[in-house]
C-alpha cells in the first residue's frame, strides 16, 4: 500500500490550496459552507462524503467550471502554487497543469479512442513527437485503450470510456488531476483496476491527485491523505491509513455497523465529541 509518509513532512511543498470557500448556485442555493482543503505535490488526496455532499462542486471550484453552471464562489480562495486562479479560464488552468476529469465519463462519441485522446493536448506546442511520445505512454497504462484506438468512443464500455477520460487528461502533460467519482457505474474489478492505474501514475509520472469519491472503502486504500465532506462542509480529515481505522468513519463510511449508515450530524455522539471539527 502506497506510503503516506511523505505527505505529512513539513517540507513538502503544497500545490493546491482552497481556503474557506463558499460556493453559491444560482445566487440563492449555498452549497459550499467554508471547505479548506490542502493538496501536496506527489500525492493523492482523497474527496469523500455522499452523494450531494458537495465533493463535485469543490472540484469545479477548483477548476473554474462552476460558471457554465451559474455557480461562484463568493467567499474565500483558490490557490495553485501560492497563486490566485478562481478567476482564470479553465483552458489556462489546463496550461498551468491543472485539468479535471469528469464525473460521468464525458468523451466525445462521434471520435475515435484515439482521436478523443489527442484532443488532450490542444493546449501543448511542444511539436508532435512529444505529443506521439505521450500516446504511447498512455496506450501503457491503458493498453486496452491501445486495441480499442480505432473505435468510435461511443461504442466502448464504461470502463473504456473512463479510461479515455483519464488517458486524454494525461495528454495535456498535467502537473495536478482533478479526478471526480472514477468508480461511479463500474464493476468492482474494473474500479480496482482504475485506483491501481491511478496509483501507478501517480508513483511513476509524479502526478497529483485530488479524487472525489463515494466508495469510501477503496479510495482511503489508495488514498494518503483524506478530508470527509456532508452537506457543504468538511467533518473530519487525516491520513487514510488514520481515517480507514477511525471507529466513526468504520460505523458511518465503511459499512461496520449492524445499523448501516448514517450521517454523522444525525448522531448525538457527533455533537457530544466533536473529535474531528476544528
Amino acid at each position: 500500500m502506497l506510503d503516506a509518509a511523505h505527505t505529512t513532512d513539513a517540507q513538502v511543498e503544497t500545490l493546491l490550496e482552497v481556503n474557506n470557500i463558499e460556493v453559491i448556485y444560482n445566487h440563492v442555493i449555498l452549497v459550499l459552507k467554508g471547505v479548506s482543503l490542502k493538496v501536496p505535490k506527489g500525492g493523492i488526496t482523497a474527496l469523500l462524503g455522499g452523494n450531494g455532499a458537495g465533493k463535485t462542486t469543490t472540484l469545479k471550484a477548483i477548476s473554474s467550471l462552476l460558471h457554465s453552471e451559474r455557480g461562484e464562489v463568493t467567499k474565500g480562495s483558490v490557490l495553485y502554487r501560492g497563486v490566485d486562479v478562481q478567476a482564470q479560464d479553465p483552458a489556462d488552468l489546463v496550461r498551468k497543469g491543472v485539468i479535471q476529469v469528469m464525473e460521468g465519463r464525458h468523451c466525445f462519441e462521434h471520435l475515435t479512442v484515439e482521436e478523443n485522446l489527442l484532443t488532450g493536448a490542444y493546449t501543448r506546442n511542444d511539436g508532435s513527437a512529444r505529443i506521439q511520445e505521450d500516446l504511447e505512454m498512455v496506450y501503457t497504462y491503458f493498453p486496452r485503450l491501445k486495441e480499442r484506438r480505432k473505435s468510435q468512443a461511443g461504442y466502448t464500455s464504461g470502463g473504456e470510456q473512463q479510461m479515455v477520460a483519464m488517458g486524454r487528461a494525461l495528454m495535456s502533460r498535467p502537473e495536478t488531476i482533478l479526478l471526480d467519482e472514477p468508480s461511479m457505474g463500474l464493476a468492482p474489478q474494473l474500479v480496482e483496476q482504475i485506483f491501481q492505474i491511478v496509483k501507478s501514475i501517480n508513483e511513476k509520472e509524479g502526478v497529483t491527485f485530488l479524487l472525489a469519491e463515494q466508495n469510501t472503502n477503496v479510495a482511503l486504500r489508495y488514498a494518503h491523505y483524506g478530508y470527509i465532506l456532508e452537506s457543504g462542509r468538511v467533518v473530519m480529515d487525516g491520513p487514510a491509513a488514520e481515517l480507514r481505522e477511525n471507529p466513526d468513519v468504520k460505523e458511518f463510511y465503511l459499512g461496520m455497523s449492524d445499523e448501516g449508515r448514517k450521517s454523522f450530524r444525525d448522531v448525538r455522539s457527533y455533537r457530544r465529541r466533536k473529535r474531528w471539527l476544528s
